[in-house]
């Protein structure tokens, strides 16, 4: 992927952040993501990755410098404005799947986008009942886009670990975000699985999407369009396909 001059869909311009007493997580970071890039984030436990990914996706708020997320500046938000962008822009993967057991997997992913709101407030005479179909209908849609379409009705605890965490991968999908924030997603998963995964992920990148990826593994990092490093608060770009 070659990026041209463009507006990154996050900005982040001489972030720090600090946590009682004393500890410096994060220093003068300056970072882009831009859309249909899939960007690794690597670096030694404690560097301050989870801090990163945690500030882009607006969970943390940073001590001082420039946050613009979606086009809006986000540095000084309020808590609603900031959960608006979330919901608007962001969706988040883990690497604990974070599924409801009792719930199937097509349940699991309506639940999400009830959450969100997704297909509320139907007007002009539908039917009371379309917003809730057409949550269902999306959420079969995501689930079939990551392979599951034959496990709608399955639930959580009769998936393997890959099925459950493409379930999770539907669930963040199907409230069409443009950033897609994933927190080891391939960390419980044997390699095979862990590939198969992987390579929904930067297909969701080369369909648009900008897909984060905090890792500790040098062969998902090496498979992403960019990597940069974080070492002891501070950034380094570890590789890239162009000049910004």
């Amino acid at each position: 992927m070659t990026r041209r001059a463009r507006t990154p869909v996050i900005r982040l311009r001489g972030v720090e952040k600090r946590y009682p007493p004393a500890t410096a997580a994060l220093h003068g970071v300056d970072l882009d993501v831009f859309a249909g890039e899939s960007l690794a984030i690597v670096g030694p436990s404690g560097s301050g990755k989870s801090t990163l990914l945690a500030v882009l996706g607006l969970l943390e708020r940073p001590d001082a410098g420039e946050r613009v997320v979606g086009g809006v500046d986000a540095s000084t938000a309020k808590e609603a404005e900031l959960t608006r962008l979330r919901r608007e822009h962001l969706a988040f993967v883990f690497q604990a799947f974070h599924l409801v057991d009792h719930l199937t997997a097509l349940e699991n992913v309506e639940h999400a986008l009830a959450v969100r709101g997704s297909g509320a407030g139907a007007g002009n005479g539908e039917a009371r009942d379309r917003p809730a179909q057409r949550r269902t209908d999306a959420a079969a849609e995501a689930l079939r886009s990551v392979g599951l379409g034959h496990r709608l009705h399955a639930f959580p605890p009769t998936l393997s670990g890959g099925e459950r965490q493409r379930v999770a991968i539907a669930r963040a999908l199907a409230g069409r975000p443009e950033v897609l924030l994933c927190d080891e997603p391939t960390g419980n998963l044997d390699t095979a699985t862990a590939e198969a995964v992987l390579e929904l992920l930067l297909g969701q990148a080369a369909e648009g999407l900008a897909v984060v990826v905090v890792t500790h593994s040098p062969e998902l990092a090496a498979r992403c369009d960019r990597t940069v490093r974080v070492v002891d608060g501070r950034l380094e770009e570890a590789g890239r396909d162009a000049a910004a």
